[in-house]
């Protein structure tokens, strides 16, 4: 029995056309968990809250660089959320089981993410505000 490659449907065209493209994909993935994921608006509106108390607070760079990381995990996170739960519903609608384990550890991945990511912003800020 001779197998069959399953080829991926790639990009084409030369590595700038292809990296072009690519990024495309990358910005349409976040439009569309800006368009129908409120937690990523609610995460975009706590770092730009984050941000602007960074510059208020006067934090250093060392510590700028930590909250801009975190910010970018935790964003990340839930973008790689909304892909396993889209993933999820393309294979099943139904209620399962195994459908459920998945979007809630992927889920619960995120909010392991978030409390780290307060856990440093409280680590930054709360010396500087009781200062």
């Amino acid at each position: 029995m001779e197998s069959k490659k399953l080829k991926r449907n790639k990009d084409t065209g030369n590595l700038i056309q292809k990296y072009t493209k690519s990024f495309g994909h990358s910005i349409d993935g976040i439009i569309y968990a800006i368009e129908n994921e409120i937690n990523i608006l609610f995460m975009m509106s706590g770092a730009l809250i984050v941000l602007a108390l960074c510059y208020f607070l006067h934090v250093n760079q060392v510590e700028l660089c930590l909250v801009v990381i975190c910010t970018g995990v935790f964003m990340a996170c839930e973008l790689i959320n909304c892909a396993i739960e889209a993933t999820v519903d393309l294979i099943t609608l139904e209620e399962n089981p195994l459908a459920k384990i998945s979007k809630d550890c992927a889920s619960g991945a995120t909010l392991i993410v978030m409390f780290a990511y307060l856990f440093v912003i409280g680590i930054v800020f709360i010396p500087k505000i009781f200062k």
